[in-house]
């Protein structure tokens, strides 16, 4: 997928740990580490709306396209 979520790298620069920002923006550890990760698969508009706002940043921040590679012939 060429959709990379940096919800790590924002976090660091924040120095605001994964389950603070749970806590603040109502949805479980576990949830948020999904994203965090990038196991996850969709995100809820509402979600990123939260972490934005709580985290004082603009989308593009959070989200990053990197093309998938062509496969070697």
């Amino acid at each position: 997928m060429g959709i990379v979520f940096r919800l790590d790298r924002v976090l660091a620069d924040r120095k605001m740990p994964l389950n603070e920002l749970a806590r603040r923006i109502g949805i479980t550890d576990a949830n948020l580490s999904i994203l965090k990760t990038g196991k996850a698969k969709a995100i809820r508009i509402s979600t990123l709306d939260a972490i934005c706002k709580e985290l004082n940043c603009q989308p593009g921040e959070l989200l990053e396209f990197k093309p998938d590679l062509p496969e070697p012939e």
